[in-house]
């Protein structure tokens, strides 16, 4: 089930999320494989490194730990030992603040001072101090020193807290500090996406915290005062989808005011005699009780003075109130702040950490209630203020970004704490450049940041604000001309950014990339930069050393570039080539003819322009004189596209060389199958097997031999299909899950892991492959030690197999497996020297099979995957990514929804379509939307959005625009400052768009961009003909372009008056796009944990997650995307383990952070939703757990609707609560609700349509309906039978409640008979009704849910172990029998499985 969540865009548990949940019946086969690659690199690096950032860090410790054992234990020790280094035994202090108790506090000796200082300022009763030292025995602590530097710091030692004298630095800090106490329950900031605030409301449905109400509430009495009935829209089959509920108003937020006013008083700043007092700055305040005051900010402290607001007398007032926090100050001066202030520090203090926490990078919310505005000093002081100086606690003015960027890429990383502290840094920075990134971009649009060629038309404009280089995202001096101009110049930053996350995840030493992100706002693309040093003052052409600046037609070369670039072109996949210069001398390159190298004054050798890193798809890119292959031209390939930019994704590369992998490999046993027959003389056979090892070499072995047996299994286990998801095998033959063994294992030389050494070894391990085709195992030792002797040693005989084997798989050596492309074939304007013809030739070859790879292989690859739920996409976002792990570019999407339409079971594909089909329609109204904001002045945005939006999704025919109000528009003035700033177009013609013409050009767009037809002129005809929601559309072009609306009930189907207002238009946010780094060492512990939990370790596998989710703390902090996914895996081991509280409280953080950091209403954040609840209802917290799964549901019904195979399980789950809760009728119809689900998406045939039936037979056997219980109870035991076979206990469990309810049906009637008989008098046998046990009820969501315990006694658990321990060993000798089948014993039963 989770599959599909587990793959987020930044998550890097991704490779095949093992997630407990999500092994999804894995073939026995594929669970024995998966260990074998500890750290994962083995089949993640392609999606691992897609998702940008150091996924791959190996250094060569790591390394020798990979090519150890090959089992997940071997290399597993030396990195425990590490570990233990940092994770430092922890030891307590006591602290004493002035007019406090003593208070011991656990610290840990890697802290800091300044670690402690934060603890101080957020505890309760030391939260108002900012400005104080700590003191050990009258020594003061350096802020920066580690605790275990420090000398006599030990157990028990007393800090003293001393308050210091004010700076007026220190002074702003401490009013900040003020400020954001008195908001901390405050969620404006969250509204508005500011300083990292974000949205949780999960609180709001558990009422506090869950792990204290569960002690307080008895489990006894809590049936009754349940009230289940879910509000109307939850219910199934309402039509009404309301927006109110996604984010219910929290009572807590309705802030207790301590405060009227707190600003900056008009004196500032101190005049020379007043400093000279000390004075550092004055406050204007007006407290509760109407009192105004004015406070002077002084080297001692804050006291009241006797200034007005018209009349300056900086004496003390008497008395001055003197005191070192303000907060002492007023709580002296108003009794209303001292009692409210001491109330909500109370309440923030009770509030979960993880709702406070600052996210790593922005999230924004596409709907908010209204928020009053209301007086805020500070807020008012950044927006002014540049706010670069003392708020980045930095010393000196502005932010170096590009020495902090690659100083911290330049930290050592030889050991485990090395590593560690360099990942953390690269992340901080990452994150804190993102975040000026966007705010720069946003200022640039805005027009408050003047251009360094401020005479250029508005277009050419470049800028730069805090040390970043800001460029449009327009074709500038025609640079893009051949390309495609504008479109080419909007497409190159994303494909640059992706170049960049390329580069730095393959982390050369010696070679830097640029910071990049990429910010869409307003309609424009930015790109930020960070600056190289020194690039300003020379002109572009002298610092350019390698590479060319005008598309390849002067190119120049360098050999330190040249050495560096040769370390990526291995894992990247590049090329080396030669190219021809202007004078028709040859060039060696590394990399595609735009990559420039230039040495920055800082001697660092840059890389920059890395557009064109991945080949071009020649699907979209028409050459004269070409041909494609046949499948792509089955599809209308090649066609035109806006650009020629378009190339193949990273993840598309890997699964193609996997792919050619595995051909090579069996092409190499044919062969030598063949060989071994011409040697035994059987002239029989021999003919027929020559005869397939000539097809397949001529038919390119890739394409047009769909006929022979090779490419059939390669399509039905497709490379990335497995890697990406876990291979789904539940619905696969035995012979192709073994097909899938093979294919997890095998990922040929030719990923990063593999040959950081330089020489690639073939990880081929495990014996299970040897079995499956006959001949491999010669075939792999051949390989291995072609690789160790160069080919030396070898019997001609066998070097002649893999050279035919390497020509027909398009290697581009001949003695071993090797594919790279040259990225520059079909560059415009390059030419090769004559003597690589050949290689040219070769080169458009292999483009023109991953092109036809593409399309022949992984687009039925992912409709698989989709049709076995292995992927299931729930809205535009999770649809992307699903496209993406399998290198599809989004620009299939017309493909892909046509290929789903010719589909058979197209019906058990419909929420995918649907999916599909408003992603398409929002992307095109995206693009549209895009060219229209561009228009529009500033003081005519919100109409212009909500015209927009009643064109795009309003019933109503005739959507006017409302053009501001004339006396707003000075016409005169505006025509002279016409285009000065990016932002500042004020033509209106945005306002003549009306619906009919959106949409026609909505339905162009789809036709030109996708090649999709949408035959329809009207939002009505697309709802209807697709059976799409409006609600899911809003959602959907809100979050792509940005967009925020006011939280409140639209009418989209009225005819008499538009939908939106603008007044209901309440923000536009920026669209980021940035790097992602990782945590390698973190992510190969919660590898290898996965891998334990695979082999049934449960205990060892917990303890390596939880090492691991360490480890992800220590790098990105308290809160991210791949924490959440440690702490859902930690919550389901808890769960299986029988630690139900410990369950409780790592999946309320997962919930908590999933929708912090993804968003309140993302598909994982659902999924979220679903698990605590199964929890909760463990615990016996029945009500919160219906709670939980009510929000589930509307989330799910406004993301994606009630028709998806999800839905399913959400409303088996909520069925089963309520008839644990003997709400039959309701329970009824939740379940019936998921039957109709189950069978349309899983055929009527399926094992979960029979379970479904079985849960509907339940309740109607509470409710005495034996009749209806009995219909359904036999259609589950016709599916059991048929699908299982008389004897399997299944079968037999169903048989035996049919005996049950049989019996139960004739006793009713006996019972009704004799009452008919006999009137009142009959003695009538007592029948059982019973409320089910709370305990069968928790049995059938954990097997709905995909949890199944055994029940081991310890006896079972250590013969358990042994009998893994010595498959273990046999598999190291290795050259011992293999285990057979039956013999291997049924571990995966131990692992939930959804």
């Amino acid at each position: 089930m989770v599959s599909k969540t587990d793959d987020i865009p930044a998550s890097v548990p991704d490779c095949n999320p093992v997630d407990l949940a999500d092994g999804a019946q894995e073939g026995k086969e594929t669970s024995k494989m998966r260990v074998k690659d500890p750290c994962g690199c083995g089949h993640s690096s392609d999606t691992a490194m897609v998702n940008g950032g150091g996924a791959h860090e190996h250094t060569e410790e790591a390394e020798s730990k990979q090519d150890g054992s090959g089992e997940a234990d071997g290399g597993d020790e030396s990195n425990e030992q590490e570990v233990i280094v940092i994770q430092d035994t922890g030891f307590t202090v006591k602290i004493q603040a002035p007019g406090t108790e003593p208070f011991d506090l656990q610290v840990s000796p890697q802290e800091m001072v300044q670690e402690i200082h934060q603890v101080l300022m957020d505890r309760e009763d030391t939260c108002h101090r900012t400005c104080f030292s700590l003191q050990l025995d009258g020594n003061v602590l350096d802020n920066f020193a580690e605790l275990k530097s420090i000398e006599g710091l030990q157990e028990g030692s007393f800090l003293k807290v001393v308050e210091e004298p004010y700076t007026v630095r220190e002074a702003r800090i401490h009013v900040r500090h003020i400020r954001d106490l008195l908001k901390s329950l405050d969620p404006s900031d969250a509204y508005n996406g500011v300083d990292c605030n974000s949205l949780s409301f999960l609180s709001f449905f558990t009422d506090g915290d869950l792990g204290d109400s569960g002690k307080r509430k008895k489990k006894g009495n809590e049936l009754e005062q349940i009230d289940c009935t879910p509000p109307e829209h939850i219910l199934p089959g309402s039509k009404d989808r309301p927006v109110m509920p996604l984010q219910p108003l929290n009572k807590d937020w309705k802030p207790m005011q301590c405060l009227k006013v707190l600003t900056m008083s008009g004196w500032n700043p101190p005049p020379g005699n007043r400093k000279m007092h000390g004075d550092l700055m004055y406050l204007y305040m007006v407290t509760v009780e109407e009192r105004h005051v004015s406070v002077t900010a002084s080297t001692r402290g804050f006291y009241l003075n006797q200034s007005t607001t018209y009349i300056f007398n900086p004496k003390p007032a008497n008395p001055s109130f003197l005191s070192h926090s303000l907060v002492e100050l007023l709580s002296q001066i108003s009794p209303a702040f001292k009692k409210n202030f001491t109330a909500l520090q109370k309440k923030r203090v009770q509030r979960h950490p993880f709702e406070r926490i600052a996210t790593p990078f922005q999230v924004y919310s596409w709907t908010a209630p209204q928020v009053d505005h209301a007086m805020d000093c500070v807020r008012a002081e950044d927006a002014y203020t540049s706010r670069l100086g003392y708020e980045e606690h930095i010393p000196g003015q502005t932010r170096d970004w590009n020495e902090e960027l690659q100083t911290t890429r330049e930290l050592t990383r030889k050991n485990l704490p090395e590593r560690l502290l360099r990942e953390r840094a690269i992340f901080k920075v990452h994150s804190d450049f993102a975040a000026a990134a966007t705010r720069g971009a946003m200022a640039v649009i805005d027009g408050n940041v003047m251009a360094i060629n401020p005479g250029e038309e508005t277009r050419m404009q470049m800028f730069i604000w805090n040390n970043i280089f800001f460029s449009l995202g327009f074709d500038v001096r025609d640079h893009y001309r051949e390309l495609g101009g504008d479109a080419a110049a909007h497409a190159a930053p994303t494909n640059d950014l992706n170049g960049v996350r390329a580069y730095g995840a393959v982390d050369v030493e010696g070679l830097y990339t640029l910071g990049t992100v990429v910010v869409d706002y307003r309609g424009y693309r930015v790109t930020a930069q960070s600056i190289i040093p020194g690039i300003l003052e020379r002109e572009q052409e002298q610092s350019v050393i390698y590479g060319s600046i005008d598309f390849g037609k002067t190119v120049v070369s360098h050999s330190k570039y040249l050495e560096l670039l040769d370390k990526t072109s291995r894992p990247l996949k590049v090329q080396r080539h030669n190219v021809l210069n202007e004078k028709d001398d040859k060039v060696e390159l590394c990399s595609s003819v735009e990559c420039k190298g230039i040495i920055g004054n800082d001697g660092r050798h840059y890389i920059l322009d890395l557009l064109r890193t991945f080949p071009p798809d020649l699907n979209f890119l028409p050459v004269d004189e070409e041909e494609l292959s046949p499948e792509s031209q089955r599809l209308g390939f090649p066609r035109q596209h806006r650009h020629r930019l378009a190339c193949l994704r990273q993840e598309l590369i890997e699964a193609f060389v996997e792919h050619r992998y595995l051909l090579f490999m069996k092409m190499a046993a044919l062969q030598l199958m063949q060989q071994k027959a011409n040697k035994e003389c059987i002239k029989t056979d021999a003919p027929a097997i020559t005869e397939t090892a000539e097809t397949a070499t001529e038919s390119n072995a890739a394409t047009a031999q769909t006929q022979t047996n090779v490419t059939e299994s390669s399509k039905a286990t497709d490379g990335t299909s497995q890697t990406d998801n876990g291979p789904s095998a539940g619905s696969q033959t035995a012979s192709e899950s073994e097909e899938n063994s093979l294919k997890l294992t095998t990922n040929g030389p030719v990923e990063p892991a593999a040959t950081q050494n330089g020489e690639c070894k073939s990880p081929l391990e495990g014996k299970e492959l040897e079995e499956s085709i006959p001949g491999l195992a010669q075939a792999k030792e051949l390989a291995e030690t072609l690789v160790a002797e160069d080919g030396s040693g070898i019997d001609p005989k066998s070097r002649e197999v893999v050279l035919n084997a390497c020509k027909a798989v398009g290697s581009i050596s001949n003695t071993s497996f090797d594919i790279r492309f040259n990225p520059d074939i079909f560059s415009p304007g390059v030419r090769f020297p004559d003597d690589s013809a050949d290689d040219v030739q070769k080169q458009k070859q292999l483009l023109k099979d991953a092109a036809a790879f593409l399309v022949s292989c992984q687009i039925p690859s992912l409709i698989k995957d989709c049709l076995d739920h292995s992927a299931l996409p729930m809205d535009g976002a999770t649809l992307t990514e699903a496209l993406h792990q399998r290198g599809i570019n989004v620009r299939y999407l017309g493909t892909v929804l046509e290929f789903v339409d010719k589909t058979p079971a197209k019906t058990q594909l419909e929420h995918f379509y649907r999916i599909g089909i408003i992603e398409l329609i929002t992307r095109c109204a995206k693009h549209i939307f895009k060219t229209y904001l561009q228009g529009v002045e500033l003081s005519a945005l919100s109409a212009a959005v909500s015209h927009f939006l009643n064109c795009f999704l309003s019933s109503f025919p005739d959507a006017v625009a409302h053009l501001p109000p004339d006396e707003l528009v000075s016409r005169r003035k505006n025509r002279k400052r016409r285009n000065r700033v990016p932002g500042g177009g004020d033509n209106t013609a945005w306002a003549s768009l009306t619906p009919s013409e959106l949409w026609k050009n909505i339905a162009t767009e789809a036709k030109s961009y996708y090649h999709f037809h949408i035959h329809s002129e009207s939002v009505d005809q697309v709802v209807e003909k697709y059976s799409l929601q409006k609600i899911t559309l809003l959602r959907e072009i809100s979050i792509k372009t940005g967009i925020q609306i006011l939280l409140k009930e639209y009418n989209f189907d009225s005819r008499h008056k538009p939908t939106f207002t603008e007044e209901d238009i309440l923000n536009i946010f920026p669209v980021v796009k940035h790097v992602n780094p990782k945590a390698s060492d973190a992510f190969h512990f919660f590898q290898s944990g996965q891998a334990k939990v695979q082999q049934g370790f449960l205990k060892e596998g917990c303890e390596l997650i939880n090492e691991a989710l360490n480890l992800f703390n220590n790098v990105y902090g308290a809160m991210h995307v791949e924490i959440c996914a440690c702490l859902r895996l930690l919550a389901r081991l808890n769960y299986i383990m029988g630690d139900h509280p410990e369950a409780l409280s790592n999946q309320q953080k997962a919930v908590l952070m999933s929708e912090r950091v993804l968003g309140m209403e993302h598909p994982n954040t659902i999924q979220e939703y679903m698990h605590l609840a199964l929890y909760c209802f463990a615990n016996g917290q029945l009500s919160t757990a219906l709670k939980l799964l009510y929000r589930a549901r509307y989330l799910m019904l406004l993301v994606c609707g009630e028709d998806h195979p999800e839905m399913a399980l959400i409303d088996s789950n909520i069925g089963l609560v309520l008839h644990g809760v003997m709400e039959y009728d309701l329970s009824l119809r939740f379940l019936e609700n998921a039957l109709t689900i189950n069978t349309k998406y899983h055929g009527s045939r399926s094992l979960k349509v029979a379970l479904s039936h079985h849960l509907v037979a339940r309740v109607y056997e509470s409710k005495a309906e034996f009749r209806s219980a009995l219909q359904h109870e036999k259609e589950g035991y016709t599916i059991y039978k048929n699908q299982m076979g008389e004897a399997h206990e299944k079968t037999k469990e169903s048989s035996e409640y049919l005996k049950y309810l049989t019996q139960q049906a004739v006793a009713l009637q006996r019972t009704m008979n004799e009452i008919y008989k006999n009137g009142s008098n009959a003695s009538i046998m007592p029948l059982k009704f019973t409320a089910p046990s709370m305990a069968s009820v928790l049995e059938q969501l954990n097997i709905i849910n995909g949890i199944i315990f055994i029940p081991l006694s310890q006896k079972d658990l250590e013969n358990l172990k042994a009998e893994v321990q010595r498959r273990q060993q046999l598999q190291e000798l290795g050259k011992g029998e293999e285990p057979t089948e039956d013999s291997s014993l049924e571990l995966e039963d131990k692992i939930p499985i959804d």
